[in-house]
């Protein structure tokens, strides 16, 4: 996957307080936003202070989703917004609609040659395509489990379980699933991972399948079952948990020939406290492993080998952390809807496996 440009404007470290004299400003403002029954982007943008997610297609250009959300109840109006930007880091295309909280944030992912609407958890519809200029495209929505493919992407997991097809811009389930899978990976070659949950005392198992085919499987040490999954190059990762917090990691580097346990390796998994629904793991494109916590501390693999980690200073508080090739972009922003900013708040983004932070800043 192309790296995204460097000519996007970022600026280097450089705190700031939440308060800039305006809060009295801002929630007006930020009220008539999810009131206005035809948004404008730029008003959304501004309203929310920092994007809710980032996703970045195969030539380097980024879409930035935003969300502004009804601070006094989970109910009522709110708006949300997404803008493109081309690899130099200037706006393509941008669109913004009035939408209830009730709805929520809409997720992205990137593409080849574009982002994927990642649809709702209760079905498909809703999905489509937004190519790098902005253009809508429609998907095929089909009930008949397809087999996986070589660059097929997995949309939502654990529930429903969907998969979708560049080449023929489908999205359906993936075939071949036993009935028992309780988390799935989808790597870039088409490879299904999933962790089955035992139908009696048995532990739990990893399965991957290629094709609708299984190639092998492996089973979760006792007294271990399992959290998440990540895949990528040949590379799998599955959490270990034990009771209601993460104790591990059971990784393979080589395809699923052979299985590491990683209880240390610099991550002190008795730190991540808030529960494995809020744990981070994914794969960078040279085969790191990242590992975290929404709104936490994060620790990156010091080689392919996943085996020792150290911890990643960050510049703010992160309430997610994505990777997209080796670029890591982290989101600043409030944990619930808010008229005023935080410290420190928007899309911070690292091309040295975090060593050096920028912050972003709109290019025109």
């Amino acid at each position: 996957m192309a790296a995204a440009s460097a000519a996007l404007a970022l600026t280097a470290c450089n705190p700031s307080g939440s308060d800039d004299g305006r809060s009295g400003s801002r929630e007006a403002e930020y009220k008539r936003v999810i009131e206005d029954p035809q948004p404008a982007p730029a008003d959304v943008i501004e309203a929310a202070g920092a994007p809710s997610g980032v996703a970045r297609a195969d030539d380097g250009s980024l879409l930035l989703s935003y969300y502004v959300g009804n601070v006094e109840d989970d109910e009522g109006p709110a708006a949300s917004a997404w803008r493109i930007l081309d690899p130099d880091g200037r706006t393509v295309a941008e669109h913004a609609e009035h939408t209830d909280a009730e709805a929520g944030p809409t997720a992205y992912k990137g593409i080849r040659g574009g982002f994927m609407r990642v649809p709702p958890r209760v079905g498909a519809e809703g999905a489509y395509v937004l190519d790098v200029h902005g253009k809508q495209h429609k998907v095929i929505i089909t009930e008949v489990a397809l087999r996986t493919r070589p660059g097929d992407i997995l949309l939502v997991a654990p529930e429903p379980i969907l998969v979708y097809h560049p080449a023929t811009r489908t999205v359906a389930r993936p075939a071949g699933v036993p009935e028992n899978a309780i988390r799935l990976a989808v790597d870039e070659r088409g490879t299904v991972w999933s962790l089955n949950q035992p139908l009696s005392d048995e532990p739990y198992r990893v399965v991957w399948q290629r094709g609708g085919r299984t190639i092998g499987h492996t089973v979760v040490p006792k007294p271990y079952t399992g959290g998440i999954l990540a895949a990528r190059g040949g590379t799998a990762a599955l959490s270990l948990t034990q009771g209601q917090g993460t104790q591990g990691l059971l990784v393979t580097t080589d395809g699923g020939g052979h299985w590491q346990r990683v209880l240390g390796g610099g991550i002190p998994f008795s730190a991540l406290k808030r529960g494995p629904q809020s744990l981070v793991m994914e794969l960078l494109a040279d085969g790191r492993l990242l590992v975290g916590e929404e709104g936490g501390r994060y620790w990156l693999a010091g080689d392919h080998t996943n085996g020792l980690f150290h911890e990643l200073k960050t510049p703010a508080k992160f309430t997610s952390l994505t990777v997209y090739g080796t670029t890591l972009y982290g989101i600043a922003d409030s944990a619930t809807a808010t008229y005023d900013l935080v410290k420190d708040e928007g899309l911070w983004i690292s091309r040295d496996g975090g060593r050096e932070w920028r912050r972003y800043q709109q290019r025109r």
